[in-house]
C-alpha cells in the first residue's frame, strides 16, 4: 500500500508542482490490466459519517418548506428564459429553498435495515465528500448579526460557526451588490479515499462541480445571480470558511477549501452592466481572529484516515496560492416575460424546476431499450454549451458562474437516438478549437454535421457504427454505458491549460466537468429519462477511441443517459418528513 511516510507539503516543495499534478493524473488512471491503487478491500466499519457537524455550535433550523409554499417553483424551462424569474428577496425562507435545492437531502433509501440518503447534489459513490458554507448579513429567522454558517444537510439547517462584526461585514462586501452573500464548498477528501484510494482527489474535485451547478441552478430559480470569487488564494478561501482552525478540529478528519462564490438577487434594470470583483478586500489571516467562533468538527471515522502519498502531494501541488483582483462585467436580467401558457414546451408535462430537482437520481441500470428524440437531444447539448461569444457575466445561466473559458468537450458514444446515425461524434463546446481537436483524432475520422444540427451546435459525427459494446467496454465494463441513449467522456483541454493557468488549474477542469454533469442529469429528469455519472473508466483505452496520443487532451468523467430501471428491492422516503 503505498501509504504517506513523510510529510507531502515538504515532499512536493521538492518537485515541479505541475510535475506532480501531471504525475498523479497519470499514476491514477485505470488499465485493462489494473485499477487505481486503493485500499482493494471495504472497511466497512470505519466508513466515514456523510454528515459533518459542528459539536457546540448554535444550529438555526430552516423552515420545512413543501413544494406548493412560496417561493413558488418557475418552470424547468424558464431557468434558461432571460427575464423570465422574478428576483426573490434574501429571507429565512428564500434561504431554505436555495439550501433545498442545491445540497440539502432529496430522498433516504432503505433496502431491508439499511438506510441511506440521497441529495441534491450528485456524489460519487453517494460518499459526498463537499460541505457548504453561507457567509451572510443579518436576516430575520437567522440571526441578529452577520455570521458564518456551515450547512449542516441532514437537519436542514445552519450551523453558526462564526459572529461578525458588522463594520467587518460591511467592508468585506462593499464591492457586492445589496443583499449579496457569499456561499463556500470545502471537501472532506478522506470520504472519498476510503473507497476509492488515490483517484478520490478527482472525485472530490468534479463533486465540486456538482456542487456549483446545483448552487446555480438553485439560484437561479429565486431570479439570483452567482459568481465563483476565482481570485481568490486557497489561503484566503480556508480562512474565510475557518477550515484552517486546527483548534476546531483537533481529531477531525479536514476539510480542503475549495472555492468561494457571490450570491445576489438579479436587479431587474435592462440595459445595465455590473462589475462584480473576482476577489475581496480583507487580510482574511487578521480578519478571521476577530471572529466569535462556534464549534468543534465531528470525527466522521472510528480510526485515522489512510494517508497516500501521490494524493496528498497532488492536493499541495494544486493549492493556489496566488491572487488577482480582476473584476467581471454582468449583464442584469431584462424586465419579466410571460412566455404564455400556450407557447410550446420543449419538456413533457411543462414540469416546475423544483419537481425536477428534487426527482434527479443515478440511474443505477438502464433498460438497453428506450430511446430519445434527436429534438430531445440536441436540446441537452445545447445546454451544455457555454457560448464563448459571450463574456463570462453574459452567458447562458450556469456557465455565467464560472470566469474562465470552456477547456471541456464532449466524445459522445450514440447508441439510440431517433432520427440520428448510432455512432462516434464531439460535441466542440469552444467552436474554436474544432480544428485543434480534429488534427488530435484519427485522420479517418469524418467530422461532419449531422443532418438537422442546428448551426449553432457544434457537434460532429466522427464515425457510424454500434458503439455500445465499445462504450461499456471502456466504462470499466460497466453495462449502463452502452444499455443508454447515449454516453460520452468529457474531454479536457489538459496540458496545455496548466501550463497556460498553473496546476491550480487541475481543479477547475473538474469543476467544469461537475456542472456539465448537472445540467445533464437535470435534462435527464426533464426530459422523462435518467442519467448517471460515471468516474470509472479506462483512461488511455478511451484516448485510443478517441486517437489522442498524449496528454493534449485527456477524458476526466464520463456519463450516460437513457430509460432506467428500478430496483424493487429499494423503498424510497421522504427527506425531512414531508410528502415531496
Amino acid at each position: 500500500m503505498n501509504r504517506t511516510t513523510q510529510d507531502p507539503a515538504r515532499a512536493a516543495a521538492s518537485l515541479d508542482p505541475l510535475d506532480v499534478v501531471i504525475r498523479y493524473h497519470q499514476e491514477t488512471k485505470h488499465h485493462f490490466f489494473r485499477y487505481a491503487r486503493a485500499l482493494g478491500y471495504m472497511d466497512w466499519a470505519n466508513q466515514p459519517d456523510p454528515f459533518r457537524r459542528y459539536e457546540g455550535a448554535p444550529l438555526v433550523p430552516l423552515s420545512l418548506l413543501k413544494p406548493d409554499d412560496a417561493p413558488l417553483s418557475p418552470l424547468y424551462e424558464d431557468l434558461y428564459r432571460r427575464g423570465a424569474i422574478a428576483s426573490a428577496p434574501v429571507t429565512v425562507r428564500t434561504l431554505s429553498r436555495f439550501f433545498e435545492y442545491s445540497l440539502a437531502i432529496s430522498a433516504w433509501k432503505q433496502a431491508g435495515e439499511v438506510r441511506w440518503a440521497l441529495r441534491a447534489n450528485p456524489s460519487s459513490g453517494n460518499l459526498h465528500p463537499t460541505e457548504g458554507y453561507l457567509l451572510i448579513d443579518t436576516v430575520p429567522g437567522v440571526s441578529p448579526f452577520p455570521g458564518l454558517y456551515h450547512y449542516a444537510a441532514r437537519e436542514h439547517a445552519l450551523e453558526l460557526r462564526a459572529e461578525l462584526r458588522k463594520e467587518n461585514f460591511i467592508s468585506l462586501m462593499q464591492k457586492f451588490p445589496p443583499e449579496a452573500f457569499l456561499v463556500g464548498f470545502t471537501s472532506v477528501n478522506w470520504r472519498e479515499t476510503w473507497k476509492y484510494g488515490e483517484r478520490a482527489f478527482r472525485y472530490c474535485q468534479h463533486d465540486v462541480g456538482h456542487a456549483i451547478g446545483s448552487a446555480r441552478i438553485a439560484a437561479r430559480t429565486l431570479g439570483w445571480r452567482m459568481l465563483l470569487l476565482e481570485g481568490l488564494s486557497d489561503e484566503t478561501v480556508a480562512a474565510v470558511l475557518g477550515v484552517d482552525r486546527p483548534e476546531d478540529f483537533e481529531r477531525a478528519e479536514r476539510e480542503h477549501p475549495d472555492c468561494l462564490a457571490v450570491v445576489w438577487p438579479a436587479d431587474q434594470a435592462a440595459g445595465r452592466t455590473i462589475s462584480i470583483p473576482l476577489s475581496l478586500r480583507l487580510d482574511a489571516d487578521r480578519e478571521s481572529t476577530r471572529h466569535v467562533w462556534h464549534g468543534k468538527a465531528n470525527r466522521l471515522s472510528r480510526d485515522d484516515p489512510v494517508q497516500w502519498e501521490i494524493l496528498n502531494q497532488a492536493e499541495v501541488a494544486s493549492w493556489k496560492s496566488s491572487t488577482e483582483q480582476g473584476v467581471v462585467e454582468v449583464n442584469r436580467d431584462g424586465p419579466s416575460i410571460n412566455p404564455g401558457a400556450d407557447a410550446p414546451s420543449l419538456y413533457p408535462g411543462k414540469p416546475e424546476a423544483g419537481q425536477v430537482i428534487r426527482q434527479r437520481r443515478s440511474a443505477l441500470a438502464f433498460d438497453g431499450e428506450t430511446s430519445i428524440s434527436v429534438e430531445s437531444f440536441f436540446t441537452m447539448l445545447s445546454r451544455v454549451m457555454p457560448r464563448v461569444e459571450c463574456g463570462p457575466g453574459e452567458r447562458p445561466m450556469p456557465w455565467d458562474v464560472l470566469t474562465w473559458g470552456p477547456a471541456i468537450h464532449l466524445g459522445l458514444f450514440v447508441h439510440r437516438v431517433e432520427g440520428l446515425a448510432p455512432g462516434l461524434y464531439m460535441l466542440v463546446r469552444d467552436p474554436s478549437k474544432v480544428d485543434s481537436l480534429r488534427r488530435a483524432t484519427h485522420p479517418q475520422y469524418a467530422w461532419t454535421s449531422p443532418p438537422g444540427c442546428p448551426e449553432d451546435l457544434p457537434l460532429f459525427l466522427l464515425q457510424e457504427g454500434d458503439t455500445r459494446q465499445l462504450a461499456a467496454q471502456v466504462s470499466c465494463h460497466q453495462d449502463i454505458a452502452g444499455a443508454s441513449a447515449f454516453s460520452l467522456g468529457m474531454i479536457a483541454e489538459f496540458e496545455s491549460s496548466l501550463r497556460r493557468h498553473g496546476p491550480w488549474f487541475y481543479r477547475r477542469l473538474f469543476w467544469e466537468t461537475g456542472v456539465i454533469g448537472q445540467v445533464l442529469y437535470l435534462e435527464a429528469e426533464a426530459s422523462g429519462v435518467r442519467a448517471t455519472g460515471i468516474g470509472c473508466f479506462f483512461d488511455d483505452p478511451v484516448h485510443q477511441v478517441m486517437g489522442f496520443n498524449d496528454t493534449m487532451f485527456q477524458s476526466l468523467y464520463h456519463f450516460t443517459t437513457g430509460g432506467h430501471v428500478e430496483d424493487p428491492r429499494l423503498t424510497t422516503l421522504s427527506p425531512y418528513g414531508l410528502d415531496h
